[in-house]
């Protein structure tokens, strides 16, 4: 197995924020329970509130295009994804070499 990191910019329609995260969330709430996830963070730009970045790692990059890109809940996610955005997103693929995380920290200021 080779994991796979990614990194996907979504450049959002201003005013389609809330649709944007309304469409992921239901994907990110899913993908959890997948046995080759290993994470994702969804993130906002605070200086341009319609660029969303999603970090995302797996354990078997040949499982995630194979089998998970494939996924029914991923379905309406990319039927809608078009008509969301202003501009193709943009994906790039990195191989994870070192993860550290402080457990501690739960992202919500404790």
């Amino acid at each position: 197995m080779n994991s796979i990191s990614m990194i996907v910019v979504n450049w959002v329609k201003s005013g389609l924020e809330s649709e944007y995260r309304r469409a992921a969330e239901p994907v990110l709430d899913a993908m959890r329970y997948e046995t080759t996830f290993i994470n994702t963070v969804l993130h906002q730009d605070t200086e341009n509130p319609t660029r969303f970045m999603l970090y995302e790692t797996w354990a078997d990059r040949s499982e995630f295009f194979e089998v998970q890109m494939k996924k029914p809940y991923r379905s309406e996610y990319e039927r809608i994804l078009p008509s969301l955005l202003r501009a193709p997103r943009e994906i790039t693929y990195f191989e994870p070499l070192r993860a550290d995380f402080n457990f501690m920290y739960n992202g919500r200021g404790g």
